[in-house]
């Protein structure tokens, strides 16, 4: 089976210093992936080209300059998480942390203390607790019956594991070691939606959450998402939910339309969820061969 990861939500903006940016990738070596940026400006790029788990701020280097910038940052994109970091003393580290705070940066780490770099790395893994993927991973272990098998558990967890730029049903099913067409074909006989709902319902949940920052336009969401064009993404919200882009943007947040899948695609199947393996079924060749190594 192909692996899942690296998963979106996994990649960690930062402003630090160059022995910070040094420190931190070692620190989190195997859980995230720093992008650094040179400057605010930069900063903004990182955060517009695609999903990030936080924001990572060195104390050291704020100044009064960098406040409207980061204000813009925490304005443009208020679900991503900022924490500011310390390493080393500072002149001017209360006034730093002081107005750090005045604009919106909620979480500090000081891996001065003896424990710091671990305590930096929990930080930001328990900023994933407040991605949508975690959410709805989250939500279908608790929707989903206790008798649901493994591989629909892997299936439908998958789809918010999966990179943005798996697309299509064949991709999903490749990626989970099994034929796209027995896989298809496996839905159709349990009397189930297509795995193509699921999927387009599981990217939109992302689709709303990345739009809850005001700093992603639709455009980028819909290239961020791999839909071929702007056109593409209003057209498939259409057909799906009767919105237009604009529509989706002011009423659908990530928590709304992850109600929509559950309510549309899992509670009302839950009876057949609940016996259903789409991935490790014993072919029926198989199962008359042990029923013909069974004693009379």
């Amino acid at each position: 089976m192909t692996s899942l990861t690296p998963r979106p939500g996994h990649t960690l903006a930062t402003l630090l210093t160059g022995t910070e940016q040094q420190r931190v990738e070692v620190a989190c070596q195997g859980a995230f992936s720093p992008r650094h940026a040179h400057d605010a400006d930069q900063l903004v790029d990182t955060l517009r080209a695609g999903p990030v788990a936080a924001v990572l701020v060195s104390v050291t280097r704020y100044q009064p300059r960098l406040g409207a910038a980061l204000a813009r940052v925490v304005r443009e994109f208020p679900r991503v998480p900022m924490v500011a970091l310390v390493t080393e003393p500072h002149p001017h580290m209360g006034q730093a942390l002081l107005a750090m705070g005045q604009l919106g940066v909620r979480a500090l780490v000081d891996v001065r203390a003896p424990n710091g770099w671990r305590d930096l790395r929990r930080a930001i893994q328990l900023t994933e607790t407040l991605g949508i993927e975690h959410q709805a991973i989250q939500r279908l272990r608790q929707e989903l019956p206790a008798s649901t098998p493994d591989g629909l558990r892997t299936f439908l967890t998958s789809l918010f594991q999966l990179p943005y730029t798996v697309t299509t049903v064949r991709e999903v099913a490749e990626r989970l070691g099994v034929s796209p067409t027995t896989f298809m074909s496996r839905f159709y006989r349990a009397k189930l939606p297509p795995p193509k709902q699921y999927l387009a319902y599981a990217r939109l949940v992302r689709a709303a959450h990345l739009l809850e920052n005001p700093g992603h336009s639709i455009t980028q969401v819909a290239l961020l998402l791999e839909y071929s064009s702007p056109q593409s993404f209003s057209r498939h919200l259409q057909f799906l939910l009767q919105l237009t882009s604009a529509e989706f943007r002011a009423t659908i947040t990530g928590p709304i339309m992850l109600d929509r899948l559950m309510a549309d695609l899992v509670t009302p199947y839950r009876h057949l969820l609940a016996t259903f393996e789409p991935l490790n079924v014993t072919p029926p060749w198989m199962m008359r061969a042990e029923r013909l190594k069974q004693p009379a």
